[in-house]
């Protein structure tokens, strides 16, 4: 694994599931305003990393807010990523249950600690060590109650990993788009669709602005109160700053779908 980069801790509290700010739901009479639902909070943090100046692999690994962990402590953490621990799959891989101790971050019994989704990089899958890497840079130093909270990741020989904290309620393509799924009200629409732009609102209010790319209901994840949160920034990159007005454009991602931002500049 080389010697770029050290063992870290991290708070290992995650106290983001609260509720997204000053979110207006339907009354009674189906009315609600949206007004100030996006205003960022002034105790929330605006992006603080310089994306737009490039890091060497060693300063992205080196992130104090996460854990670098091992191969083997992620196989304890899921059981030896068993079938049964399996709870979903997408282009970079299969993403697994887990627990580990809330306290030292060190791999635990089934149901005991704090529960972990682990998410294992597939060898002939569409995404690779690049998006990884992206993934430990952007989610290292971003931190919004409307972005999923990354815990840590593996780097051990040919095996990739990132450690996420667990959302019980999965995808919201799931809810909308999976056979037998009950329909979600309302009330719940609306708070799914205002917590997935506060998290874009974030990413496009500072300075140095943050192009998502891939903004789709598989990669908005909810937690057990129906918060949205925003997962996936293996495709994301910095937008425009300083003398740089443009970025540049190609075809990334879901096909049939543009960034809004690339399509603004």
């Amino acid at each position: 694994m080389g010697n770029c980069y050290s063992w870290k801790k991290v708070d290992a509290s995650l106290s983001s599931h609260a509720t997204s700010g000053d979110t207006k739901l339907p009354d009674k009479n189906g009315n609600f305003s949206m007004a100030s639902s996006l205003k960022t909070n002034k105790s929330e943090k605006r992006p603080s990393g310089n994306f737009s100046m490039p890091r060497t692999e060693c300063d992205i690994l080196s992130c104090p807010n996460l854990k670098a962990f091992t191969f083997s402590e992620l196989k304890n953490a899921t059981r030896n990523f068993r079938p049964d621990s399996l709870i979903g799959e997408g282009g970079f891989g299969y993403v697994y249950k887990g627990w580990i101790d809330e306290h030292t971050l060190e791999a635990a019994r089934p149901g005991v600690g704090m529960v972990i989704a682990v998410k294992k990089l597939k060898p002939e899958g569409f995404q690779g060590h690049k998006e990884w890497l992206s993934e430990v840079n952007y989610l290292g130093q971003l931190h919004h109650p409307n972005l999923v909270k990354l815990i840590g990741f593996c780097l051990d020989g040919e095996n990739r990993l990132l450690v996420y904290e667990y959302m019980p309620k999965g995808s919201l393509e799931n809810h909308l788009f999976r056979r037998g799924a009950r329909p979600l009200p309302w009330t719940l629409r609306i708070k799914v669709a205002i917590g997935a732009a506060r998290g874009l609102s974030f990413l496009h209010e500072a300075e140095q602005q943050v192009i998502y790319r891939d903004f789709k209901a598989s990669n908005i994840l909810l937690d057990s109160e129906f918060n949205a949160k925003l997962s996936d920034f293996g495709l994301a990159k910095a937008g425009p700053t300083g003398d740089r007005t443009h970025v540049s454009t190609q075809v990334m991602g879901t096909r049939g779908y543009a960034a809004p931002e690339y399509l603004a500049t």
